[in-house]
């Protein structure tokens, strides 16, 4: 029997477009890939879930949901995710959407297993009132006709780093991609100039993220913490930073955090 499926504000988009999404329900599997999200980007609290798209329902929910967002139980379909956004935010997310299912078209949905999408919208927490979260998604399998299947999201909460959301939705390849889109909805904010950064400098941003130190950077990379510290004081004049936080705040606007943390992950679907 088919399964029944869960409507949400974002389900007319995604049936308009019905050789990208597919409608054909899988058994369940598990993603090798989930384990290896467990500490990517723990910049604040966060949490994964896999969307079944079929029925819109969830699957490999992370226990963390519930603490973040003072749940009772589990959510089991994605349209219990999206009532915890703020109400005045939906429009965005529902724009936003589009625009990654636009650019993905023109990419060409054949790649789309190798591209990942992100921006920022405002969610309930706990205490009841809303702070910003970072949204990720990484598409994980297709049918035999190319559709998708099944998407990983990943959502951390930024509110500590910034509470402005600039609006910016990002398409970015992963994997043997290498694309970059970056598309501004404020219709307010210039295209950023992105600074170029080298290999090196890209893994620093990354460690730095995590919170590691210069000695702890130093000791991972197999390099003296001098060469650390003159590579953290060029990365804040390339970025126009002058502190750690203000520095990530940055990356993670230009959506240099999450191009880095995906760049070297195994996929085993």
């Amino acid at each position: 029997m088919e399964p029944k499926k869960h409507h949400h504000l974002l389900a007319d988009l995604w049936e308009s477009y019905p050789d990208a999404l597919s409608n054909n329900f899988q058994s369940e599997k598990s993603y090798g890939i989930v384990n290896h999200l467990s500490d990517i980007l723990a910049v604040g609290p966060y949490y994964h879930y896999v969307i079944n798209i079929a029925d819109y329902s969830l699957s490999q929910v992370s226990e963390s949901i519930t603490s973040i967002h003072g749940l009772a139980t589990q959510p089991t379909t994605i349209r219990e995710i999206i009532d915890q956004i703020h109400p005045e935010d939906l429009e965005f997310v529902l724009k936003a959407e589009e625009a990654t299912l636009v650019k993905m078209k023109e990419i060409g949905f054949e790649h789309q297993l190798f591209l990942k999408t992100s921006y920022c919208f405002r969610m309930r927490v706990a205490k009841g009132d809303y702070h910003l979260f970072h949204h990720q998604a990484i598409h994980l399998a297709k049918d035999d006709l190319g559709r998708l299947t099944s998407a990983l999201n990943i959502h951390t909460d930024v509110q500590h780093i910034t509470q402005s959301n600039n609006k910016i939705v990002l398409v970015t390849g992963i994997g043997s991609r290498d694309d970059y889109c970056q598309i501004d909805l404020s219709k307010q904010l210039p295209q950023f100039d992105i600074p170029k950064l080298s290999k090196r400098e890209m893994e620093i941003v990354s460690l730095v993220a995590k919170g590691n130190s210069s000695p702890q950077i130093a000791e991972k990379l197999f390099i003296s913490p001098d060469t650390v510290r003159t590579h953290r004081k060029n990365l804040f004049r390339k970025t126009g930073t002058k502190s750690v936080g203000e520095f990530i705040c940055k990356c993670i606007e230009w959506g240099l955090l999450q191009l880095i943390c995906f760049t070297n992950i195994e996929f085993f679907i």
